[in-house]
């Protein structure tokens, strides 16, 4: 990679906590976040732990400073836009508005959250009642408009939809705007919030767990879902200097393929995942051995974490790096999941931490390599985010510590 992108600021929310202070002490404290759905209604709340955000609609609303009660944003955007409110702290609104300033979203099943619960609405014959504010949020992008209008940013928005890899390719194309002279700083990210259509359908597939996920144990039944919101703000090197940001971490190399194996499943033998950590490595010029930990993309079903970990074996051979999947956390969070875990990998560097992979006991038959079972100290300088998504679109991203 050309000129230095450096990481500058963040924003998060997830299961385990409103903001970085709440979700890097549950990390550090090996807390998950997991509970059965308070605020999804759905027949199956009481059946599956989940990573939900423990706020209400009208608590998030009101923490934003918006009416409670029917305001016509659904939870995916209160959910983004209470995380670009952390990220935008200390960030002179001018640079919002100014020429070369981007925002980068990333969603997989936008409004539908609210959509679902107020269907019976739009399909009976009324003709007023608060359903219609909610006519035009389906879209993916609403969650985008939401934020672009709630905190005033103008000149460059994208919407990013890859399924569980968006949020990552939020990332690179945020960076790649960069290196290109197309905008100076971009914050990207994404946001997904629970819905019964996205648990309904993993549940259709027979990939949900009713216990905690068990990512890459051999007793590995399926994920937890999860929702959440997570941006990072990027830029040159030269700009975060120019304008006395602090550097959290630099974001070294990226890598995006897309396998095209099935839908809704991996290449077997993880010829996707090997492609783009191997492409990650050589945009950011460095070698196998040079990376010290994977936060892997690790969903806890069967045939992901197969192929993820031959994947790694593969690449890796005999200088495996300490590795574990932080789904166990947060659930996964879908669109989310590349941005919070890339914030989580940022954390790795700055506290020189690897993440626990909670509720691992028993090796894969599979494959003879074993995750981090407790949170440990790490000499870290380079760690590898992995992100995999259905249709095959897989990203690798790679950050340094600062």
């Amino acid at each position: 990679m050309a000129e230095k992108i450096v990481v500058t600021s963040l924003g998060i929310i997830s299961a385990l906590g409103s903001g970085a202070n709440a979700n890097l002490h549950s990390l550090l404290s090996a807390q998950h976040g997991l509970q059965y759905p308070q605020h999804l209604q759905s027949i199956h709340a009481p059946e599956f732990l989940m990573g939900e955000v423990a706020l209400s609609n009208d608590e998030l609303s009101a923490q934003l400073g918006l009416p409670t009660g029917s305001n016509g944003y659904t939870r995916t955007a209160l959910l983004a836009m209470m995380a670009m409110q952390e990220v935008l702290q200390g960030i002179d609104k001018d640079l919002l508005q100014a020429e070369g300033f981007a925002y980068i979203n990333a969603n997989t099943v936008g409004g539908m959250c609210s959509v679902e619960d107020l269907y019976p609405d739009f399909v009976s014959d009324k003709q007023e009642g608060d359903f219609l504010k909610y006519l035009d949020t389906l879209d993916c992008a609403e969650s985008t408009q939401n934020v672009v209008k709630h905190f005033g940013i103008s000149p460059f928005t994208a919407t990013i939809s890859t399924a569980c890899s968006s949020s990552a390719n939020a990332i690179i194309l945020g960076v790649r705007l960069i290196q290109h002279g197309i905008v100076k700083r971009a914050i990207c990210g994404g946001c997904d919030a629970l819905s019964r259509f996205t648990l309904n359908g993993f549940h259709s597939l027979k990939n949900v767990d009713k216990q905690t996920c068990r990512p890459f144990d051999n007793s590995r039944f399926g994920l937890n879902l999860g929702e959440a919101a997570g941006y990072l703000l990027l830029e040159t090197e030269q700009s975060a200097k120019e304008r006395g940001a602090e550097i959290l971490a630099v974001l070294a190399g990226y890598g995006n393929t897309n396998d095209a194996y099935h839908p809704t499943a991996p290449s077997p033998n993880g010829d996707g995942a090997y492609n783009t950590m191997q492409l990650a490595l050589h945009k950011a010029g460095l070698q196998p051995q040079d990376i010290q930990y994977i936060n892997a993309h690790g969903t806890a079903t069967i045939n992901n974490d197969a192929a993820e970990g031959k994947a790694i074996t593969r690449l890796f051979e005999n200088h495996i790096p300490l590795f574990s999947s932080t789904k166990p956390f947060t659930g996964h969070t879908l669109a989310a999941a590349g941005s919070i875990e890339a914030i989580f990998s940022i954390w790795a560097l700055q506290q020189q931490k690897v993440w626990a992979n909670l509720y691992f006991t028993t090796k894969m038959e599979e494959l003879d390599i074993l995750p981090v079972q407790q949170t440990t100290d790490a000499n870290l300088q380079y760690v590898l985010s992995n992100s995999f998504g259905f249709g095959g679109n897989n990203v690798s991203l790679i950050f340094g510590k600062a």
